[in-house]
């Protein structure tokens, strides 16, 4: 639809509201309703929206080390920008219309500190090498018979699943559940979100899900939307959905795998493949992996950005801990599939469910890019076999602090990402470690309580 059709399907809408809706730097939703004439005049120029959605945690919490905005600024409002693009009612809200934006500067440049706008300047680099960048992505969460005030009543402990035990790709406990299953499929249809796959993932109460892939853009508004969108859809049944990495030690952590490919802006055909070479990967793709590889370490945050992250990233769990790639081989960080000339892709395994769907995007891309600009070639092998043991290979940093430390140092997450939104990134990330270091955690009481 162009622009005055959607505008005219808001108009007949028989509200009198429009939902809208911008992302934090953790990747959360922040928005509000708009009387349906606020929105009509902000659909053409924008509207003020308070610029603390940057200067505050998960929590609500104002960070005192941010330069962006804070008590030193006054929080004024910045200019959001609705993207009329991203249209779609919402079925779960008797079909009120709903539109995602990004935010400029005070000359309509794109603000600096804004995940989509750092996702699209990353886009834009690769439409000018010729290439529209096809993305996918899927989560793992956790389900849990809980509500907002059960689980604070509990004090965040012994949650409990919707279901028992490790039962991974059943259809007996996706029956126990249906209702939740299906209007998770059938509603995030409607809502322009769809799920090409889902089914019960090995632990209890956990799901897997496949976006469908499209333009990278696109494939993080829905994967940004996929996670809000399943935790309204949960409140119907009772259901609290959890993105977190790994909510329990002895269970398996919540991945968000990125997969990927480039189309030839021209001919639509896929960069990634070469009938004649070996595993079919051309040479731009081997560059593009060789890209992540080098990048992988020094732009970790990008895909891992919560404390919680690292408990996720440990040898045996289905996760990566070392810099590696291979073919069809699930437990190093990039998983090559040669799949056809249509489906031959790369599957980024490094990021958990926690991830900002717009920051890791960005990161997969504007690192496998780097690796074709500078024509990076691969110095190893695939890996064969299990990617925790091989011999040779370097270990991702270990905690959010040391990773952090990684990026913020990091010459080449500022040639990619921009030297002002890698600062302020850091300088969020470095908050989240100051306060996990000054908490009191129940393994603390635990352990020292009464014996110590």
């Amino acid at each position: 639809m162009n622009r005055q059709e959607i505008l005219d399907l808001v108009k007949k809408s028989p509200h009198q509201k429009v939902r809208v809706a911008v992302t934090d730097i953790d990747g959360i939703l922040r928005g509000k309703f708009l009387h349906k004439d606020k929105f009509l005049s902000a659909a053409d120029g924008g509207f003020g929206f308070c610029d603390v959605v940057f200067g505050w945690d998960s929590s609500d919490v104002a960070y005192d080390n941010g330069s962006f905005t804070g008590w030193h600024t006054g929080y004024p409002d910045a200019q959001a920008r609705l993207d009329l693009n991203t249209y779609r009612p919402i079925p779960w809200n008797d079909s009120v219309p709903f539109f995602l934006g990004d935010f400029v500067d005070s000359k309509g440049a794109p603000l600096h500190v804004c995940p989509r706008q750092t996702l699209k300047s990353v886009i834009a680099r690769a439409e000018s090498m010729g290439c529209n960048p096809l993305y996918g992505m899927e989560f793992e969460w956790f389900n849990f018979r809980e509500t907002p005030q059960s689980l604070e009543a509990k004090g965040y402990i012994r949650p409990e699943p919707i279901t028992p035990g490790m039962f991974g790709y059943s259809l007996i406990r996706t029956t126990q559940n249906q209702p939740f299953f299906n209007a998770l499929m059938d509603e995030l249809l409607k809502f322009g979100v769809p799920v090409e796959g889902l089914h019960t993932e090995t632990g209890p109460g956990v799901y897997e899900a496949a976006i469908l892939y499209s333009n990278a853009l696109e494939a993080a508004d829905r994967a940004v939307l996929f996670k809000t969108g399943a935790k309204e859809i949960g409140q119907r049944f009772g259901i609290m959905p959890s993105f977190m990495a790994k909510w329990n030690v002895d269970l398996p952590g919540c991945s968000g795998h990125i997969h990927q490919s480039l189309a030839d802006t021209k001919t639509g055909q896929n960069r990634f493949y070469d009938e004649k070479a070996q595993h079919k990967m051309s040479a731009e793709f081997k560059s593009f992996v060789a890209g992540q590889l080098h990048c992988l370490p020094e732009i970790l945050p990008f895909f891992a950005p919560t404390i919680n992250s690292y408990k996720r990233l440990v040898d045996g769990y289905w996760a990566p801990t070392k810099v590696t790639w291979g073919v069809d081989n699930r437990t190093v960080a990039l998983r090559v599939i040669p799949s056809g000339a249509k489906a031959t892709r790369l599957e980024t395994r490094v990021p958990g469910s926690d991830v900002n769907p717009y920051l890791g995007i960005a990161a997969a891309l504007g690192a496998g890019l780097y690796g074709m600009e500078k024509k990076l070639e691969l110095k190893h092998a695939p890996i064969q076999g299990n990617g925790y043991t091989a011999p040779g290979t370097t270990k991702l940093p270990g905690s959010l602090q040391e990773a952090t430390d990684r990026m913020a140092e990091s010459k080449v997450a500022k040639e990619i990402f921009g030297e002002k939104f890698v600062g302020h990134f850091a300088e969020t990330r470095y908050w989240e470690w100051k306060k996990f270091h000054a908490a009191v955690t129940s393994w603390e009481m635990k352990r020292y309580f009464e014996i110590i």
